[in-house]
């Protein structure tokens, strides 16, 4: 199986996807041929660019003779300009067609455009989801890139309704319907869809920090858009006060991305680099495509995800509260808790507690192991998990029906267990020995599978 991985230690934009896809092998041609197709009067600019050493491939969208810019440029020309000419600055910025104004919050302000002080300002128009379905299916582009570019802008529009309250289909805002963000979106589909890979895969993603200055204000780094389009995607930031994830490239890892884990078992064919727009010191802004073979065994026969690991020792922890701890730990999402015991300095007789969590749970839980024990310290470590494909199944009892956790390997079931709170429950109810309703719900199973 052939697989793509999206390596997102600097984000991701539109710009830069494109620009990976363009290093990767994607013909440039056929990105240009997509853009006209799409008949919104834009143009690709594709440069080769250096970020903190690396080489890296550009890609450019003008619409109008105006070439997208990162948001705070924009933000900051446009001072610049109210600066030079209030009375003009403030003229436009009331103007209801004008950049940063939208019936909703821009879901991409960062491919906002601005002109140089006292140049006038194109228009653009406001377009809404309904609009915006049209110009992709008219394009001449194939049918199932058209499916997820639409995919991909129904996620934005979802996120900005969410934020705002409102239904989808209200939602009205021009940074969405902009020409060089049907652009970014359109290209990646077919872009993604011209790799020929199986299976896109993708990594944590560094959403930046510090804040950024929106047309309703100053917002902390990622965005709200950003926020709602990550909602259970794993994320980080190193420190970088940018915004590095912006709404559109959101939205294109969370559509085209069918996991988010550490870097797959696979056999390497090639690499690829899309620069972003700005150029931070020692740190290269690109987004890094690596193309491959998957591994068969581990491809076929096991799921690869990323899990943190917490630690804490524990030796003067009254062992009544240790129970409840775990209970509170698994109640609070963690993927498993055990303890085992150790031995500690100056020979005390101690447990280490082990959490594993997902790493957005991660923060949550070491904040809960604080509260709730008495350890002064704990460790995390990110490793990598293989785990066997699992799915539930009922069976019918005679006291009650009981839910069976089936594991397979292969389309073929290796080994399944009745849940044991099912059993416990029943077996309180009915007076029965726990044992006996696990087993009957066992042979249950097995007796329904030969039939």
């Amino acid at each position: 199986m052939r697989i793509a991985y999206l390596e997102c230690f600097s984000g991701i934009s539109g710009d830069m996807f494109l620009g990976a896809l363009v290093d990767a092998g994607v013909p440039p041609r056929l990105l240009e041929e997509t853009v006209a197709a799409l008949g919104v009067g834009a143009k690709l600019e594709i440069s080769r660019v250096v970020r903190s050493g690396i080489s890296a491939t550009k890609v450019d969208v003008w619409v109008d003779g105006e070439k997208d810019m990162p948001r705070e440029e924009f933000w900051a020309k446009r001072d610049a300009a109210r600066a030079l000419s209030p009375a003009k600055a403030d003229h436009d910025h009331q103007h209801p067609h004008r950049h940063g104004h939208s019936h909703q919050e821009d879901a991409e302000q960062s491919r906002a455009k601005a002109p140089a002080p006292h140049e006038h300002e194109h228009v653009h128009p406001h377009r809404g989801l309904t609009e915006i379905r049209k110009i992709i299916s008219a394009a001449a582009i194939s049918e199932s890139a058209k499916e997820t570019a639409i995919r991909i802008f129904e996620a934005l529009g979802a996120a900005e309704a969410k934020i705002h309250s409102v239904p989808v289909e209200s939602i009205h805002f021009h940074e969405v319907g902009a020409a060089d963000a049907i652009v970014d979106i359109v290209c990646a589909a077919v872009g993604a869809e011209d790799l020929g890979v199986d299976e896109i895969v993708c990594s944590r993603l560094n959403v930046g920090g510090g804040t950024v200055k929106c047309a309703h204000g100053t917002f902390p780094v990622p965005a709200p858009a950003t926020v709602e389009l990550l909602k259970g995607v794993p994320v980080y930031s190193s420190g970088v006060e940018a915004e590095l994830v912006t709404p559109t490239g959101a939205a294109i890892a969370r559509t085209l991305a069918t996991r988010f884990s550490a870097f797959p078992e696979m056999k390497i064919e090639k690499s690829a680099y899309g620069a972003g727009s700005r150029n931070f010191p020692g740190h290269p802004n690109v987004l890094r495509l690596v193309i491959g073979e998957a591994l068969p065994v581990l491809a076929s026969k096991t799921k690869s995800e990323t899990v943190s690991v917490l630690e804490a020792n524990l030796d003067d922890l009254n062992p009544q509260v240790f129970g409840y701890v775990m209970d509170r730990l698994l109640e609070e999402g963690a993927l498993d808790v055990f303890g085992m015991p150790v031995q500690m300095k100056k020979n005390r007789p101690g447990t280490l507690l082990t959490v594993l969590c997902k790493p957005e749970d991660a923060e949550k839980l070491t904040q809960l192991v604080f509260s709730e024990t008495t350890t002064l310290g704990v460790r995390r470590r990110e490793e990598s998990r293989l785990t066997l494909a699992r799915r539930w199944e009922s069976v019918r009892t005679e006291w009650g029906e009981v839910r069976i956790k089936v594991a397979s390997m292969n389309g073929t079931v290796t080994n399944y267990a009745p849940e044991y709170e099912d059993c416990r429950r029943i077996a309180a109810e009915h007076h029965v020995p726990l044992k006996t309703v696990m087993q009957e719900a066992a042979r249950a199973y097995s007796r329904d599978k030969k039939n």
